[in-house]
Order: structure tokens, then sequence, then C-alpha cells
């Protein structure tokens, strides 16, 4: 299918089957055992995070820094944005736009991945490191997991910037460009999970 032959926003009834919908649901299927995983995690971090289980290491409230995580919220927060602008640019078929925008949200990706392994290293260069307690191991697991499926999301745009400069709006480009963008909104809704449930909380 060409890039003029594909319609991506039809107005009245859409049609009962179409190749972009049938793949964004199997992709949407994927994202629900992701988030299966991450309540585990969650979960495991729940039970975790106690003092007896620090094992006279230090405790939530001694490593996390909620203004920090703070301004990782505004970068994510900008990725999401910039990353939903260009969705918007390849409704118009522009593909400098979708690809600007797509640059720009993978910067602030780059740069909200810099400030959270910035934080790590400094755990452990003072020494705590995962195997000091089952707490920080579970920190670590729980923020790196996510550390990696965001930078995951930052090589997919890259492979997605070329593809629509390259490609443009076909179906296949336009199907990897709705499950990007659902999976980079999907890890703005988890990051706002951890934000809240160890940063915010783990600072009380």
């Amino acid at each position: 299918m060409s890039e003029t032959d594909l319609t991506l926003w039809v107005r009245g009834e859409p049609p009962a089957h179409d190749a972009i919908g049938t793949q964004t649901y199997g992709f949407w299927l994927y994202m629900m055992s992701d988030a299966l995983i991450f309540a585990a995690l969650f979960a495991s971090y729940g039970v975790l995070d106690h003092a007896w289980n620090a094992a006279g290491g230090p405790t939530a409230r001694a490593i996390v820094h909620p203004v920090e995580a703070f301004w990782q919220t505004i970068l994510l927060f900008g990725a999401v944005l910039s990353g939903s602008l260009a969705m918007a640019g390849m409704k118009r078929r522009s593909r400098p736009a979708a690809a600007g925008f797509l640059l720009v949200a993978a910067l602030l990706g780059t740069g909200f991945v810099a400030l959270e392994l910035r934080d790590l290293v400094t755990l452990v260069m003072a020494g705590d490191t995962p195997e000091r307690s089952a707490f920080l191991s579970m920190f670590f697991l729980l923020v790196a997991t996510h550390g990696l499926h965001v930078i995951f999301g930052l090589l997919w745009m890259g492979v997605m910037i070329v593809q629509v400069l390259a490609f443009g709006f076909t179906a296949p480009v336009v199907t990897r460009l709705l499950n990007m963008q659902m999976f980079w909104q999907f890890q703005a809704a988890i990051w706002v999970c951890v934000f809240v449930f160890v940063y915010l909380q783990g600072a009380m």
C-alpha cells in the first residue's frame, strides 16, 4: 500500500477489519503482559520496602530524591507530548513534522535516562549496591526495568525517524508509529506509579 493510498483517519463508520487496527490490537495485548510484569515488580517492592529488609543499609528515605525525580517526570512528559505532536504530524502527512517531533521526544527521553543512570551510579559509588539488601535489590530492579523499557523506546524512535523520512507513511510505518506511541505513553504511566510509590512515598 502506497503512502497516497493509505487512509489513516476516515470519517463515518470504520471498516470491520483493517491491517493497522489488527496489528495495533495485537501489540495492545503484549502491553497487557508487560503491565503484569510491572504489577509484580510493584507488589514485590511494596513487600520489601520496610526497614527490616534494609539489612542495616539505607531505607527509601535515605536514597530517594523527589525533587530530582520531578525533573525526570518533566522530561518524560515532555517526550510524551512531543511524541503526540509527531502523531499529529503523521495525521497531516508531514514527514518533517513527524520526524522532527520524534527527534525532540528522543532527546528529552535521553535526558530522562541520563538522570536515572546518574542516580543509580551515585548509589553504587556510595556502596549501596543491589547485593547489600533485599530492599536495594528490588529498588534497582524496578527502576532499572523501567529504564530499560525507556531505552528500548528511544531506539525504536530512532528507527522510526529513519523509516518516516525514507518511506513516508505507508501502512507498516504507520502501524509501527502507533504501536511505538502506545508503548511510550505506557512508560510514562508506569513512571507516574514509580514517582508516587517509590519517590514520594519513600520520602515520607
